[in-house]
């Protein structure tokens, strides 16, 4: 078996509204040195040995990860 580690997160440019509330209510906090948050999705993925790296990437563009609003990074 192994383990694959999915990082999502929001393409540069794409306004993330649950990073921005977060930023805010830090800066409310008393946080002055926030200057960006941004939030994302984990996935841990647990496959057999016979799943390639490149099958993760396309379960990452086919249906984990939004491609168009997203980036993806896979650590095995």
């Amino acid at each position: 078996m192994k383990r694959y580690e999915i990082f999502i997160t929001a393409k540069e440019g794409i306004f993330d509204p649950a990073g921005e509330t977060s930023k805010n209510a830090l800066l409310n906090l008393g946080y002055d040195g926030v200057e960006g948050v941004r939030i994302g999705k984990f996935v841990e993925l647990d496959v057999d040995d016979t799943v390639t790296p490149a099958q993760v990437g396309e379960m990452c563009e086919k249906l984990l990860a939004n491609p168009v609003i997203e980036d993806f990074e896979i650590k095995a």
